[in-house]
């Protein structure tokens, strides 16, 4: 019997894409309502994540012996990566929504997420197979029918500076798979160190961009809320939850997928917002989801 995915990697990844999500909609609920500025949002957002997945290690850590070696020095250099791509996409997927509408910047974002994880695997000499490109190329035009009618004609910077995002994000993707593929503890409190040392490591940047924007902080009480739940929850522990799925998928997989999130955060609005299920909404989804079936489909059968 054909079977895509182990139940562990399927309820890991549905958990960090609903993460991802919900992530989206607090991002533009705090930045489209004006209720925070973009610095102070990537601020909060990535201290907050430090906070967190600090309390979690520690809490975790308390009747667990170590049962790993300290981490190399090329894990070291690559959390150090890791760190860079978290804060240049958080920064950049904040600032660059000043100017973007929410369907331009999903557009863009995703697509070059897919489209960097895409060269990543040519340049390792995996060449998608005819199947897996069909499968990328239809879950993509559905994520394009899905927000075409609120895409109206970025600006360039903003276009950039979500560009930059898409590729930041794909690279901690794969540093990400890299780090976890690198050790043989495939544990949960693994998973959330690693995390914690990548987001720990973006503080040095965080302190660079407050003394660069300390003066033009614009910060209320519901943009900090915003701001925190975005960090502590769906960033920091998504994040470690998306490392955990990482374990169980292939890159071009792990590309495809994420077309998934605005489809669901689609869905949460059916769901939770009393908004209409529409014909364009069911349309775009089986074109996704279509999509994704035939790369998992085409990896399976290689």
């Amino acid at each position: 019997m054909f079977i895509i995915l182990p139940m562990k990697t399927i309820l890991l990844t549905t958990l960090a894409l609903l993460a991802f999500a919900g992530n989206s909609v607090l991002c533009r609920l705090a930045l489209g309502s004006e209720a925070i500025d973009a610095s102070g949002f990537t601020l909060l957002r990535l201290v907050s994540g430090v906070v967190v997945l600090w309390g979690l290690v520690s809490l975790m850590s308390i009747r667990k012996k170590p049962t790993t070696a300290p981490p190399s020095t090329n894990q070291g250099w690559q959390s150090w990566w890791g760190a860079i791509a978290l804060f240049v996409y958080a920064a950049g997927f904040s600032f660059a929504y000043i100017s973007l509408e929410t369907g331009a910047g999903a557009l863009i974002l995703f697509g070059v997420v897919q489209l960097t994880m895409i060269i990543s695997e040519v340049f390792k000499g995996r060449r998608p197979s005819s199947m897996e490109w069909a499968g990328m190329i239809t879950a993509f035009v559905g994520l394009a029918y899905l927000v075409w009618p609120t895409v109206s004609q970025p600006s360039f910077i903003g276009f950039l500076l979500m560009s930059l995002s898409g590729i930041a994000w794909a690279s901690y993707t794969l540093i990400g798979k890299a780090l976890a593929n690198s050790t043989h503890d495939k544990s949960v409190l693994n998973s959330i160190k690693i995390t914690h040392g990548q987001f720990f490591r973006t503080l040095p940047f965080v302190l660079l961009l407050l003394a660069a924007t300390f003066y033009q902080l614009s910060i209320s009480t519901t943009g900090v809320i915003l701001a925190i739940t975005a960090g502590g929850v769906t960033s920091a522990i998504g994040y470690a939850i998306w490392y955990m799925a990482l374990q169980g998928l292939s890159p071009l997989s792990a590309a495809s997928l994420q077309l998934l999130v605005p489809m669901i955060a689609a869905l949460g609005g059916v769901v939770f917002a009393d908004e209409p299920l529409t014909t364009h909404l069911m349309v775009a989804s089986v074109f996704i989801l279509c999509g994704i079936f035939a790369v998992f489909y085409a990896k399976n059968t290689r």
